[in-house]
Formats: structure tokens, C-alpha cells, sequence
């Protein structure tokens, strides 16, 4: 699949990391480096701008690496790109250790999933079909 890019940072397209990775890692654009504070969040710049084809969206997901070492998420995990939407790809990351992070320009900061989606047209009907679980939530399968 080919997607439209436009890419104003100093710094390289996504790229996969492996041969069968499903996201691309999105790297930090930045003027100079960011310290984040215990609990702080910060909307990080990327310089890249896309064009999805109707259908698809991009998903923003945090990265393993960082998450289990520093403790750096994504507070609207993960975040939707839609079709639409031609502005400046920006993650907000959020630090969910006890230690400070600084955020460089470069680093890799997330991971980007390009996924087909649906759109619905809702029926609305007065009774649901029956299943099996029914209403069974949370912790449902667990019971004996």
C-alpha cells in the first residue's frame, strides 16, 4: 500500500524495525529536549503529515521499550489518525514513573499501525439475538 507523506522534521520516514513488525516507530521533532516530570504529559511533534485512503485510519501506540524502562505512555492510547485528517502527527506522551525523562529529538517515541476499519449504519431493533454468555461481563469466564 502506497500512503502520501510529507515529512518536515530532520529526521528519516516510519520505518519498520523488523520484517514483520506491524507498526513504524514515529521519532520526536524537536527544537530542543523536553523533561518530563512524574505525571506530566507532553504533546510531541513528529514533522510527519499523511494522506490515509478512505477506510484506513493509523494508530498510535505506545512503545514496549519505553514503557517497561522509563515508564513513558500514551495518555490516549492509542490514538486514531483518521482519513480526514492533514495536520502534523503529535503524540501525547505521559510519564508514569517516579523519575524524570527527557525526550530527545529523534527518539523514537511510538509506534504507528496503519488498519483497515468499517463504518456502520445502525438498525435498531427492539430485542438483541441470544448467545451463550448473554450480558456476562467483566471477569465473566473466570466464574466456575
Amino acid at each position: 500500500m502506497k500512503i502520501k507523506i510529507v515529512n518536515t522534521s530532520r529526521h528519516s520516514l516510519p520505518d519498520y524495525a523488523t520484517a514483520y513488525a506491524a507498526g513504524m516507530d514515529l521519532r520526536a521533532n524537536l527544537e530542543q529536549s523536553v523533561v518530563l516530570k512524574p505525571l506530566e504529559r507532553y504533546l510531541v511533534p513528529t514533522g510527519i503529515f499523511i494522506q490515509l485512503p478512505v477506510g484506513y485510519e493509523a494508530q498510535i501506540r505506545p512503545r514496549s521499550g519505553l514503557a517497561v524502562k522509563h515508564g513513558i505512555s500514551i495518555v490516549n492510547s492509542p490514538g486514531t489518525i483518521d482519513a480526514d485528517y492533514r495536520g502534523e502527527i503529535r503524540v501525547i506522551l505521559v510519564n508514569l514513573s517516579n523519575e524524570v525523562f527527557t525526550i530527545n529529538d529523534g527518539e523514537r517515541i511510538c509506534q504507528m499501525v496503519i488498519a483497515q476499519h468499517a463504518h456502520v449504519e445502525w438498525e435498531p431493533v427492539d430485542a438483541l439475538d441470544e448467545t451463550q454468555r448473554g450480558a456476562g461481563g467483566f471477569g465473566h469466564t473466570g466464574k466456575k
